[in-house]
């Protein structure tokens, strides 16, 4: 049986406003993104499955938040659950789904790979046959940078031929785009994949380089900087990122009458309506100065442990946001130490520090 948590069964029965199902709503990136959907008047059915991979008291306090709208309606369950999304999809009939849901992380892929196999291959097969049950207007789907693997090549281009993963977790967001693209081709369910880049800003996760830099040097711990600091990452702000997903929204890719159409620079596949999509600042920063912009805010240094490159790590990330810009505009790029003066500031609030 589907639980569902809400304040109000009006507002999920009204037939004027749009509905979307946000898979991961308790995460970081779908808090915010229910956020501006609710605030934009849309009704939103959130499924998480509220797992113990970091504190779950922080998602709670996400979904609660959300909760506060009588158009939000929690869900928390597995995804992977078999007839669950099945059932969603048949309850709600939600215009848009956006699928944000998944084991993240790089390392604890090593550690605990088949976390990732049930959450992001599993989970997301159960979405894809109720989108073919149930077929929304557009599916946006999360990937990751990851997904450019040993790619030297920069900027990352959606463009770019892309197989060669570095872990475990890359692989599998890399293989749900292949799924989701056999869906689209086989079911004509327009289609996009986002690839992400570095999301940082307030209610972050806590396995994330800002969050546990700052926790460690407020608690006046050393922080791990590995490659010895040698690494750049296209740091991207929460609400920029959003402001690309909620763009996104209205571009569903439609499948083109021929190769011949599709514009140089899209990822649009010539046999279906899907589209690869990066949401980067498309500005790699260099890992030192993105510790010295948390120095900053902070005003205390950092106490540095300098160690080598992790495995399944790569020395850096740029997003090419061409395509990104075509379909939506260009994105606002928020500064970096903007961005990280907004993340202290609510974690010094959250946590009392």
């Amino acid at each position: 049986m589907v639980q569902l948590m809400s304040n109000s069964k009006n507002v999920l029965n009204s037939k004027n406003a749009k509905t979307a199902l946000v898979t991961g709503s308790a995460g970081f990136i779908g808090f915010h993104l229910c956020q501006r959907l609710l605030a934009a008047g849309w009704r939103v059915i959130g499924l998480d499955a509220m797992t113990d991979y970091y504190d779950v008291a922080l998602k709670q306090a996400r979904h609660a938040i959300l909760l506060e709208s009588p158009a939000f309606t929690a869900v928390e369950q597995p995804l992977e659950e078999p007839g669950l999304l099945m059932s969603l999809m048949e309850q709600h009939q939600p215009d848009v789904v956006v699928h944000l849901a998944a084991q993240a992380g790089v390392r604890y892929s090593i550690d605990e790979p088949r976390s990732y196999l049930t959450s992001n291959l599993v989970g997301t097969f159960e979405l894809l046959e109720a989108a073919r049950a149930h077929p929304p207007r557009h599916m946006l789907l999360a990937s990751t940078s990851s997904a450019y693997g040993a790619n030297t090549q920069m900027p990352y281009a959606e463009t770019m031929k892309a197989d060669t993963q570095m872990s475990f977790y890359a692989a599998t967001k890399k293989a749900t785009e292949a799924m989701a693209h056999s869906y689209a081709h086989l079911y004509d369910l327009p289609t996009t994949m986002f690839r992400f880049f570095t999301v940082y800003g307030p209610w972050g996760r806590p396995d994330m380089a800002l969050f546990k830099f700052t926790r460690a040097i407020l608690a006046d711990e050393p922080i791990d900087v590995y490659n010895h600091g040698q690494m750049k990452r296209d740091f991207t702000y929460i609400d920029d990122l959003v402001d690309s997903i909620v763009g996104l929204i209205d571009v569903p890719p439609v499948r083109p009458d021929s190769p011949e159409d599709i514009v140089a620079g899209d990822s649009l596949s010539p046999v279906a309506p899907f589209r690869v999509v990066n949401i980067g600042n498309s500005e790699p920063v260099q890992l030192m100065s993105f510790i010295e912009a948390i120095e900053k805010s902070l005003d205390r240094p950092a106490r540095k442990n300098m160690l080598p490159m992790q495995p399944g790590d790569v020395p850096a990330t740029w997003a090419d946001t061409s395509l990104l810009t075509r379909l939506v505009g260009k994105p606002k790029g928020t500064p970096v130490q903007t961005g990280v003066d907004q993340f202290v500031r609510w974690y010094r609030d959250y946590y009392g520090v």
